[in-house]
């Protein structure tokens, strides 16, 4: 026995009162006069309630639910209670059923009016109309949620049983797939099935082991038995750098063509659809290259097209094709047949019959073929191929022209079958009248007649075709061939009446006609159509001379050097002020044209423009270089009259007399050039001719005064210190250069020709400090970068090299000179191919970094593509001398003699200015009466 009290004997909880969790409040009797005792309070009441719903899992009665957190937007607030008992006014007094069912209807009406209210502020919010929809959708969702649940709640309750199930139960599920004892057995017997090895096997893993190697002629490295070694044990290193070396040379050409140089190049890099698909339909398969199963696939689904419809006449000719194409050409020739006899009227289907047949068979077929299309040109003319024998053909031919006497194809075919000219003109006679409308036959027959007949039959083919152009260029054409050009004007009449016929070409289509007269010889009928065309459509404000000076370039580019000489010509006759249009005819007079034509040329642009002192001078240096010293002089003396104090016709005055060995003369010519042009350009060459002459203490002198004059010219203060430095005087050279960075420090020669200086005096720490105060003068400099780079390197101090070559390719990512010199000497030999493609992709179009890549393969012999990287350097800037001498220098190896003429003869046109050797060798005051193939043997002399 439990030493515990029952219920009935304990005592009562603290606050306790009978009946309350049933509603009750205490009881009254007759004998009283009001309750019992005080019953608890309103919220004791609602909490106990509250609490005995949540302990049973139901909502609480609805007159005392549990006290909800008011809405901040609540307007029952305490300002609306009973000013005199503000709380409980009707707490003491008694509570029945009515009072209940009163409290649950306002609570109702309560709560539908706060649903209203809240509804309303809802709508009035920022977004109202999406805030008022998202509500309105959460609660279509959850009901519509509670009215259609979905699975996994429905198995909610079979999934929280599962954890009652014990871990023999999971073990013993069966697994699926596996629920028959058949499939049991066959998959242990597969994994007990045994199979014979092959001795192979046994041999290749015998010999994975050894490691006997011997070395080939080539160098590679094979085994002792001579097999292969594909399970990598051994390492071929030879095939494995050729495939690096080709895979790199690929990467290479793409970098250059995709960098833009396609016009450089000669290529492009995009690919032809129209050619492509050509070269496909070349590559024709064998009866043996096709699969049989290929075959048999597709001669179902031609058979089923012929079946579905035997009137499509491509369905039968792809069957037959197919047969052919597998080697079956008797079903071929059959399959083909039964086409024509379902499509009678199918040339295609007629035509590909006569092809798979033999030549006797082809004729019949070719004649059922002409009965059922006898207004076919195609089988007609196929018919006349089929004839061995002229007359024949010519028979044939007949009965066409009587069936299809509108054909042009049928009249051409049988001209041309005529051997004698009369009566192929009579054909020609016969077929313009039938087809009058026909340019080519009247144009053919034009050409059989005589001149004097031509021209008739070419004014009745105007009359029958007044839209054709063509009539009217073969009439200008004949008028040239007579020797009536210059008489009669035929362009101006053809496009006035084009333009009455509304037939007028575009001016491009009218500049390609004038090409395809000049590559027929007709050159005054090209010019004509120049003259008479090339405005057309144009009005003045127009970029016209743009226009002209393209298309004129265009045509020198096609190799058309008439056609763009009239063009030149059009155009300088509407502007006849235009220096650009005068240099660019002169131009091409120089390279494609005669020297009395360039000489002409010129003296009519000094008239035009006798201000232009570039054209006085091209005159004069044309005359000079014909041996036409007098003419040059009398030249250079109007340029004087029509330009005076102007410092480039004094200047080449000088070198006019100084080359002609006139020193006295030149001399006077510069001091009067000073006296009266005196700009430091002037003071510059009079130095540079008393160098030149040997004059030291002159030039000296003549140095000074003109520092004096122009502290600012960098050239004189570089001049001042190579005299002091040519005469061994470095201290006066190092305080020249000094005084001339200080006044000049934004020249970079000046700043290199000091730091040489120093390098060259063995004080290498101020040759560094002097580029240093270089770089911050001039920052981003390449040429500066590439020089302290060098003096490192000159050093032996390679690390230190390497270092600023990194430094100096993050301030200047895009100079090939730096790439140059990074590649060249401070890689190893089998990194330059990695960093030279590496180089190409962030440099653009570079000259130097190509004649890098150029040395590289001649290195590795490969002479085709270091030729070929080369000429794109040359092509890219071919004023950079370097380039003309490495190509020469290579071509002195690898070249025979006349493409070692060639490039001389190119070298001496483009007359070269600039590149590191060149200017040091032609700048050189010894070097001065050298010409360009000199220069450029010295400079291959000291390439490196």
């Amino acid at each position: 026995m439990s030493g515990r009290k029952d219920f009935l004997s304990q005592a009562a909880p603290e606050n306790y009162v009978a009946g309350l969790g049933r509603g009750a409040t205490g009881f009254t009797t007759r004998s009283d006069l009001g309750p019992a005792r005080e019953g608890p309070s309103e919220e004791q009441i609602k909490e106990a309630l509250a609490k005995r719903a949540q302990q049973l899992g139901a909502a609480p009665p609805t007159a005392y639910g549990a006290a909800e957190k008011k809405d901040d937007h609540d307007d029952d607030d305490e300002r609306f209670q009973d000013p005199e008992n503000e709380v409980g006014l009707f707490a003491n007094g008694a509570y029945d059923r009515d009072d209940d069912e009163a409290d649950r209807i306002y609570q109702e009406v309560d709560e539908k009016m706060d649903r209203r209210r809240k509804i309303r502020r809802l709508i009035t919010d920022l977004r109202p109309l999406d805030t008022y929809r998202e509500a309105r959708e959460r609660l279509e969702r959850e009901e519509y949620e509670r009215n259609n649940p979905k699975i996994q709640q429905q198995f909610a309750d079979l999934k929280r049983s599962l954890a009652s199930v014990s871990d023999e139960d999971w073990a013993n599920i069966p697994e699926v797939g596996d629920l028959t004892g058949k499939n049991r057995r066959t998959k242990q017997n597969l994994r007990q099935r045994f199979y014979a090895v092959p001795d192979s096997v046994i041999a290749g893993a015998r010999d994975s082991t050894q490691f006997e190697t011997s070395l080939t002629d080539n160098g590679t490295q094979t085994n002792g038995s001579g097999a292969d070694n594909s399970d990598g044990t051994m390492t071929n290193f030879a095939d494995i750098g050729a495939a690096r070396d080709k895979v790199l040379q690929v990467r290479l050409d793409q970098a250059a063509q995709g960098s833009g140089t396609d016009s450089v190049a000669g290529s492009a890099t995009n690919i032809d659809p129209k050619g492509y698909l050509t070269s496909l339909t070349k590559s024709e398969l064998k009866a043996g290259e096709v699969e049989v199963g290929d075959i048999k696939r597709v001669r179902v689904l031609l058979e089923s097209v012929i079946k579905t419809n035997p009137k499509h006449a491509p369905g039968w000719i792809a069957a037959a094709r197919l047969e052919e194409v597998a080697g079956k050409i008797v079903a071929a020739r059959n399959v083909i047949a039964r086409g024509c006899e379902y499509c009678p009227k199918s040339e295609d289907a007629w035509l590909e019959n006569i092809r798979m047949n033999d030549n006797h068979n082809a004729k019949i077929i070719a004649a059922n073929a002409i009965k059922n299309n006898d207004h076919s040109t195609r089988l007609w003319i196929e018919a006349m191929k089929l004839e061995s024998d002229p007359r024949a053909k010519k028979r044939v031919l007949r009965h066409a022209i009587d069936n299809i006497p509108q054909s042009v194809a049928i009249w051409k075919e049988a001209v041309n079958l005529e051997e004698n000219p009369d009566d192929a003109r009579l054909l020609l006679a016969k077929a313009t009248e039938m087809i009058p409308l026909s340019v080519e036959l009247w144009l053919a027959l034009a050409r059989l007649e005589s001149p004097e007949n031509a021209q008739v039959v070419l004014n009745k083919a105007r009359k029958a075709v007044p839209t054709s152009h063509e009539i009217w260029i073969a009439a200008a054409r004949l008028q040239e061939q007579m020797g009536n050009a210059n008489k009669v004007n035929v362009m101006k009449r053809a496009v006035q009446s084009l333009i009455r016929e509304s037939a007028m070409l575009k001016r491009e289509e009218w500049i390609t006609e004038a090409e395809k007269c000049e590559e027929e010889g007709a050159i005054l009928t090209c010019g004509a159509i120049i003259r008479e065309t090339l405005g057309w459509s144009l009005d003045e404000d127009d970029d016209r001379k743009e226009i002209w000076m393209d298309d004129a370039k265009s045509s020198i580019g096609r190799g058309k050097y008439e056609t763009a000489r009239a063009i030149y010509a059009y155009a300088l006759r509407v502007f006849v002020n235009k220096k650009s249009i005068w240099l660019a005819a002169a131009d091409l007079e120089k390279n494609h044209g005669t020297k009395e034509a360039l000489w002409q040329l010129l003296e009519k642009a000094v008239e035009a423009c006798p201000q232009s002192e570039v054209l006085w001078m091209q005159l004069a240096k044309e005359k000079w270089l014909a041996g036409e010293i007098d003419d040059a002089r009398r030249v250079l003396g109007k340029a004087f009259n029509q330009n005076p104090n102007n410092e480039d016709i004094w200047l080449a005055a000088v070198k006019l007399e100084a080359d002609n060995k006139q020193t006295e003369q030149a001399r006077e010519l510069l001091q009067t050039a000073r006296q009266e042009a005196g700009t430091d350009r002037v003071w510059i060459k009079s130095v540079a001719f008393e160098r030149q002459l040997g004059n030291v203490e002159a030039a000296l002198d003549l140095v000074n005064q003109g520092l004096q004059i122009f502290p600012k010219a960098d050239k004189l203060w570089m001049m001042k210190g190579q005299i002091y430095e040519l005469e061994n005087k470095l201290p006066q050279a190092r305080e020249a250069y000094g005084t001339g960075t200080r006044a000049c420090p934004k020249s970079v020669p000046l700043w290199l020709l000091a730091s040489r200086l120093e390098e060259k005096a063995g004080v290498v720490v101020r040759a560094r400090s002097v580029l240093d105060r270089a770089r911050l003068a001039v920052p981003k400099n390449a040429q500066l970068w590439t020089e302290s780079v060098r003096v490192e390197r000159r050093a032996n101090n390679i690390p230190q090299a390497k270092n600023l070559v990194a430094k100096a390719l993050q301030e200047v990512p895009n100079s090939g000179l730096l790439w140059s010199e990074s590649i060249w000497h401070l890689e190893p030999r089998t990194q330059r191919k990695p960093r030279s493609l590496e180089a190409i992709k962030k440099v653009d179009n570079d000259p130097i970094l190509f004649v890098t890549v150029a040395r590289i393969f001649w290195g590795e012999r490969r002479l085709e593509k270091a030729s070929s990287w080369f000429e794109k350097a040359i092509l890219l800037d071919s004023d950079l001398g370097d380039t003309w001498a490495w190509y020469y220098k290579f071509l002195q190896q690898h070249g025979t003699e006349e493409k070692r003429e060639d490039v001389i003869a190119k070298c001496i046109l483009s007359e070269p200015k600039h590149g590191e050797f060149w200017q040091s060798v032609a700048k050189d005051p010894r070097n001065a009466s050298k010409g360009v193939e000199e220069i450029l043997k010295i400079v291959v002399s000291k390439l490196e």
